[in-house]
């Protein structure tokens, strides 16, 4: 009988995603709607909470960045709460340096200033009256008065009643990252591990390499932008300081600051720099600042850069430009200088989501890239 039996028909292939159907195309565009509205639900409460989000991460990233240096202390021999208590009277130490010499130095420089600024903008309007183009007079008298009817209407009361706000959340958001920082440093390690509780087995190792890589990334990024951040600001001030550009300093500090900012942090204080040297020493002492502030972006860009925050940051300049503009659009100056290393970080936890050197599935290298 064997020998009459019909051989068996081959069983056909499974179709492929894109041939079975509307279904197939429709579940995934269902899943995709969903995995957008929870991201977006998610934006949501972080704006609304920014004033506990903003501290949060902040002193997160702090915490991270100066953990290396606790750690070292506590591995001398000093006690955990010395530790913690002289890493956070370290940072604020050096913040307040920081005001208190921009202060100061404003303070000392501000009557120069404002009489250089003055022949400055005299020069300058001088030299536009020179010009074969009609400009027109401005008359000071409707200006005066315009400021005047500004001063005293209703939008600059509710502009300084929302300046209030604004400097009263801002302490308390201040108040709150010390606070958090402080525990940070003190019990971060043992708050994470309450945070794990709920996972075990390969869930607990990749939400323990998760938290380790979150670290690594903050820490690093700050640590790496504060020595490129810090070569800038050197940089830029020297040349300040040998021009005699009045406010060398909290320019200096100002670029230091901004160079937090990717892409256009330093560009954009490099440019406040040359118009203070336009309006005080004029159109060739710009020119100049704008030269000093393009070498030093370039030998940063060029040299320093990839050196210190290679590990940190391996993001494309494109993904910080989208991050950055994301980033501004949602939380300001907040949200431009917290977006890329938290970009940064998203990244990071891809990167060992499977391994500690074995990346997410649909972001594995599964052919060659080059063109």
């Amino acid at each position: 009988m064997g020998l009459f039996r019909r051989p068996e028909m081959p069983k056909p292939a499974e179709p492929g995603l894109w041939s079975r159907g509307f279904g197939v195309v429709a579940t995934r565009s269902l899943q995709t709607l969903i995995v957008l509205a929870l991201v977006a639900v998610g934006v949501l409460v972080i704006t609304q909470l920014s004033l506990v989000f903003i501290p949060v991460t902040i002193a997160l990233i702090l915490a991270s960045a100066i953990h290396p240096l606790v750690a070292l202390m506590r591995r001398r021999g000093m006690p955990s709460i010395l530790a913690t208590w002289i890493a956070l009277i370290g940072i604020l130490a050096v913040l307040g340096g920081v005001v208190w010499v921009i202060v100061l130095t404003v303070r000392s420089q501000w009557d120069d200033l404002v009489d250089s600024a003055t022949d400055g903008i005299a020069q300058v309007t001088d030299w536009l009256g020179t010009l074969p183009f009609d400009f027109g007079a401005i008359d000071l008298d409707d200006v005066w008065a315009n400021a005047q009817d500004f001063l005293t209407s209703a939008s600059f009361g509710q502009g300084a009643l929302a300046g209030v706000s604004a400097t009263a959340s801002f302490f308390t958001g201040l108040a709150l990252m010390i606070v958090v920082l402080f525990f940070f440093l003190k019990d971060g390690p043992r708050i994470w591990e309450f945070l794990l509780r709920p996972f075990t087995g390969e869930s607990y190792e990749r939400a323990r390499r998760i938290g380790d890589k979150t670290v690594d990334v903050f820490g690093g990024y700050i640590r790496g932008t504060s020595i490129v951040a810090a070569a800038d600001a050197l940089g830029i001030g020297i040349g300040l300081a040998i021009l005699q550009i009045p406010l060398a300093i909290p320019l200096a500090v100002i670029v230091f600051l901004t160079a937090f900012i990717p892409l256009v942090g330093a560009t954009a204080a490099g440019i406040l720099a040359a118009l203070v040297a336009l309006v005080t020493h004029g159109p060739v002492a710009a020119l100049i600042v704008v030269g000093i502030v393009v070498l030093v972006n370039q030998l940063e860009g060029n040299f320093l850069q990839p050196v210190v925050m290679a590990r940190s940051l391996k993001l494309h300049a494109l993904v910080i430009l989208l991050a950055l503009t994301a980033g501004t659009i949602l939380g300001g100056i907040v949200g431009a200088v917290l977006s890329v290393p938290l970009a940064a970080v998203a990244w990071g936890i891809i990167t060992v989501w499977d391994g500690p050197h074995t990346p997410a599935r649909p972001f594995r290298k599964k052919r060659s890239e080059t063109v």
